[in-house]
């Protein structure tokens, strides 16, 4: 199987992505985001962090990535 085979369009934050993530934690993973720095949402629906790995993705689905940033 080639490379773009095995790749799905999902919407992340507005924009589409060919990824190969299957789950929303290989998502993060892909997109080099810690998990423990992020709130996740997917096709509407705020996932906890303890089930990213858990969260299947599907082409088509919408992804939404707010990312906490410290600061003073």
């Amino acid at each position: 199987m080639d490379g773009a085979s095995s790749q799905a369009l999902i919407s992340v934050n507005g924009r589409t992505m060919a990824l190969q993530a299957r789950t929303l934690k290989e998502l993060l993973e892909e997109l080099r985001l810690g998990a423990d720095a992020v709130v996740a949402e997917v096709n509407g629906r705020i996932i906890a962090a303890e089930d990213f790995a858990a969260t299947a993705l599907e082409a088509g689905d919408s992804v939404e990535l707010v990312r906490f940033v410290g600061g003073g």
